[in-house]
């Protein structure tokens, strides 16, 4: 019965963690604005090894529509430089040998458009994780059940336990949607 106890915990604590991963995701997207999430999570070639930005270079936003990022080691300049270029992000960086500079240009009604059903879909691969972790929940509370580790109310109640939490993550990354939404959609 302890398990069973254990696993409306466990199944809060990985949706939990699906809707975090949702809202990191959705930062990446960009908007007309400046915002370190847009390049922080690039993968550099650093020194034979894979290194994200953020622990290699400190990024700032001087002006709302600039980023600038500056390396800890000059050296890495063009390695930041080749990985902003091969990346998706659309936007040609500045180098001036000790810094770069990221303009974030104004984003067109299409990209705008594009923007959003990119964050459509990735919420749907959202709230497939919530789904799967619901799955998993159920199946483990009617395989206790059948076991005849916990009755068929407390079935029927944790059931409807798991549903509500499936429920109340699906509203919130709905919510991060409409936000990130908003946000893409400004002029």
């Amino acid at each position: 019965m302890a398990d069973i106890n254990t696993l409306l915990l466990e199944t809060e604590e990985n949706m939990m963690g699906a809707v975090e991963a949702a809202e990191r995701d959705f930062s990446a997207l960009r908007t007309g604005k400046a915002s370190p999430a847009l390049v922080e999570g690039l993968m550099v070639e650093y020194y034979g090894s894979q290194a994200r930005l953020r622990d290699i270079a400190g990024i700032t936003t001087p002006e709302p529509r600039l980023l600038v990022i500056q390396p800890w080691d000059n050296k890495a300049l063009s390695a930041i430089e080749k990985a902003i270029q091969l990346s998706n992000l659309g936007i040609s960086p500045l180098n001036d040998g000790r810094v770069i500079r990221l303009p974030i240009p104004e984003l067109t009604e299409e990209r705008r458009r594009d923007l959003t059903k990119q964050l459509h879909r990735r919420a749907e691969e959202a709230k497939v994780a919530l789904r799967t972790h619901r799955r998993d929940a159920n199946e483990a509370i009617k395989k206790a059940e059948k076991a005849s580790d916990i009755t068929e109310d407390d079935m029927r109640e944790m059931l409807d336990d798991v549903q509500k939490l499936i429920d109340d993550y699906s509203k919130q990354i709905d919510d991060l949607v409409a936000k990130k939404e908003k946000d893409l959609m400004q002029v």
